[in-house]
């Protein structure tokens, strides 16, 4: 099993000094997905929490939405010349009768661990294929979801204090899932931030918690398209990020009812869209 982080040796300069030492890096492997015996993508990770990221990347393309729909995970053995098995190969059997669609989005079966979907038909593509309208209620008697500008800018120290691997690398991303109250549900990191989220969506899929009406996901780094469509795909009302947005993401989050917040850094945040959950008023009563 490959781990999640590795050792190598680096020259270290400082103030001139020029020494030798070991160094611990981020593990970075490529992960084979296959859906019922068929090649479908590969993406490079991070190893850990592997078939909880094949689960999540199966609920963000629209193949799995409950638990049920999964019959099993398995590693493939026999990945070398030489019959060992590698653990970067996975294969997830659906259950019997589960009809998989025509698995597009735009993507390219290659992803790398910064990139995935582009281009506009993408929009219509996860219109079309999201299982879940982007609810505000988990019931008719259940109040909106509503967050206070000063819950949004806690997550960040939350989500970092949390983050266990980042400390001895700093080069992971991390995504994590807090209640409308912000407590912390899950956090996975990867280096890949698609990765973190997926393994986070996949989790959620094998305990039956899809859809993830009433919660916040939080992701280190920048809202691509590619996130605002998992967290669409996964039923999260709110994606908050530290970075920025791309204009792809803010179109999507505006069409699918999706609160789009970035540059999340102390107190201050911009709101993209879905600002009705967000509790503006208050915030500049305060100002």
């Amino acid at each position: 099993m490959g781990r999640v982080t590795e050792r190598r040796k680096v020259i270290r300069i400082r103030d001139g000094a020029v020494s030798t030492r070991p160094d611990t890096l981020v593990a970075e492997e490529p992960l084979e997905i296959r859906l019922n015996g068929k090649p479908l993508a590969i993406t490079m990770r991070t190893p850990g929490d592997d078939f909880a990221l094949a689960a999540g990347f199966l609920v963000s393309e629209g193949v799995l939405g409950r638990a049920d729909e999964l019959q099993n995970i398995v590693y493939c053995a026999g990945a070398t010349v030489d019959g060992s098995n590698t653990y970067n190969i996975v294969d997830v059997r659906t259950a019997p009768g589960v009809v998989i669609p025509d698995i597009t989005l735009e993507r390219n079966v290659y992803t790398t661990s910064s990139c995935g979907l582009c281009g506009k038909a993408s929009l219509d593509a996860v219109r079309t294929t999201a299982r879940w309208s982007i609810d505000d209620t988990a019931g008719d008697t259940a109040p909106p979801v509503r967050l206070g500008p000063e819950l949004l800018a806690s997550l960040p120290d939350r989500l970092r204090a949390a983050q266990r691997v980042f400390d001895r690398t700093g080069g992971l991303h991390a995504a994590a899932l807090f209640t409308e109250d912000g407590e912390l549900v899950d956090i996975r990191e990867d280096v890949g931030r698609h990765n973190a989220v997926d393994k986070l969506v996949g989790r959620a899929l094998q305990n039956g918690s899809l859809p993830l009406s009433r919660t916040v996901l939080l992701v280190s780094g920048r809202a691509s398209f590619e996130l605002a469509q998992k967290a669409v795909m996964a039923g999260i009302p709110v994606l908050a990020a530290v970075s920025a947005p791309s204009s792809l993401a803010v179109d999507l989050a505006a069409e699918s009812n999706l609160t789009l917040v970035g540059f999340l850094r102390g107190t201050s945040m911009n709101v993209y869209a879905g600002e009705h959950r967000i509790a503006l008023q208050a915030a500049a009563a305060q100002g």
